[in-house]
């Protein structure tokens, strides 16, 4: 099987993470998988919601969207529409999710919020893992920026944690579709994983045909090391002096 881009079925796209990338915010990245590009940006509140006052913790969220030209074709604003669409709030609830599984919420303090914006500016596939790996970096980076003022003693961060989406394609499976492939695929899945190898979350649908434990095995043993190898851009990047 030859792949849109002459990748092998096993290889990442290019991957680059550039950090500080907004000087305003508490935390941010430019990550950039391909052709896609998402800015992830983490702004520190000392309030946290309603129904957290009082209880001693602290809180991770995160905020979603597609710039109207990030596509071939341009989408609207959601903002025109009063709200977000459906598939907007699942992957801000895939995100938030996704970070809190590495966080100590008691120890970031009990008035303290991180919002994390992940704004996609290219689109070609993989948008929202793209946006949980880059919103990892921003969220470190608003806890060092807690650490230095020090609000927190230390960064409450239990692991790392990527994010990666595979595929069956033409029959194979594959990993890190873009948007050719993911729009022709026969299975598209999103896999988040920590350092240790875990599953965070697996949000996976049969497009097209139904797919076997054998082709799913496949599948997840992709993610496992494709998030790996995300996972190590993370630590270079935040081993970079700034």
């Amino acid at each position: 099987m030859k792949r849109t881009d002459g990748r092998a079925f096993d290889q990442l796209r290019p991957v680059e993470i550039v950090r500080n990338y907004l000087p305003s915010a508490e935390g941010s990245v430019l990550f950039q998988i391909g052709e896609t590009k998402v800015i992830c940006a983490a702004t520190v509140e000392q309030k946290v919601p309603p129904w957290l006052r009082g209880k001693g913790r602290g809180w991770v969220t995160a905020e979603y969207s597609m710039l109207p030209r990030s596509t071939t074709v341009r989408t609207g604003r959601e903002v025109k529409q009063g709200r977000p669409k459906g598939r907007t709030s699942e992957i801000q609830r895939l995100i938030g999710r996704s970070l809190r599984s590495v966080i100590d919420l008691e120890a970031l303090g009990g008035e303290t919020s991180i919002i994390l914006d992940c704004d996609v500016i290219v689109a070609d596939g993989g948008t929202r893992t793209a946006a949980v790996t880059g919103a990892y970096v921003a969220l470190y980076d608003a806890l060092k920026f807690l650490k230095e003022k020090k609000i927190i003693e230390e960064i409450p961060l239990s692991d790392f944690m990527a994010a990666i989406s595979v595929g069956i394609v033409d029959g194979k499976p594959c990993l890190d579709l873009c948007y050719s492939e993911d729009s022709e695929a026969d299975v598209d899945m999103n896999v988040v994983m920590n350092a240790a190898g875990e599953i965070v979350e697996i949000q996976g649908t049969a497009e097209k045909a139904s797919f076997s434990r054998e082709a799913l095995d496949e599948m997840l043993d992709l993610a496992t090391a494709g998030t790996a190898r995300l996972i190590e851009d993370q630590r270079r990047a935040l081993l970079q002096v700034d």
